[in-house]
């Protein structure tokens, strides 16, 4: 799976008010729920699951790319938001940068060689200098989708 097969419009944010991973992981899980990806009874339990797996160790992992992701059992497919911060959140990332890119994705439980194969390709494609700028300088939600597509080999 790639960003294209697991985000639409509805599931980005293209000015991400968070200022800390935490509230980061919060906006982008609200996103989620509003695009139906997620029960909104079960936010708070999903929040905690990745709450603890970003405890253990940051998934800011540099360039100004952060991707807390988890699995869960309260999901039944593999979803994700993308939320791009202006600012900068602070995610205590491996080279102390800010993070312009948040990537949240949700596995489900028991799905490892999913979720290793999935955070493989969203990294892999964020950690293109060309593809963050677009990114970072779309001016709109519909077009970062677009751009997404585009880098993803998707029409």
């Amino acid at each position: 799976m790639d960003l294209a097969d697991i985000l639409s419009k509805e599931q980005i944010v293209t000015d991400l008010q968070a200022r800390d991973r935490w509230q980061a992981i919060d906006e982008l899980l609200g996103v989620l729920v509003a695009a139906g990806k997620i029960r909104s009874e079960d936010r708070e339990a999903i929040a905690q699951v990745v709450r603890r797996r970003e405890q253990s160790m940051s998934t800011g992992i540099g360039f100004g790319i952060g991707i807390p992701h988890a699995s869960t059992e309260l999901i039944h497919e593999v979803v994700g938001a993308l939320g791009r911060s202006r600012h900068g959140v602070d995610f205590e990332a491996l080279d102390n940068q800010p993070v312009k890119l948040v990537m949240l994705f949700l596995v489900p439980q028991g799905q490892f060689q999913k979720h290793l194969h999935t955070l493989a390709n969203i990294a892999k494609l964020l950690h293109k200098a060309d593809f963050r700028k677009a990114l970072e300088e779309a001016p709109d939600a519909e077009t970062m989708m677009a751009l997404i597509r585009q880098h993803c080999g998707k029409k």
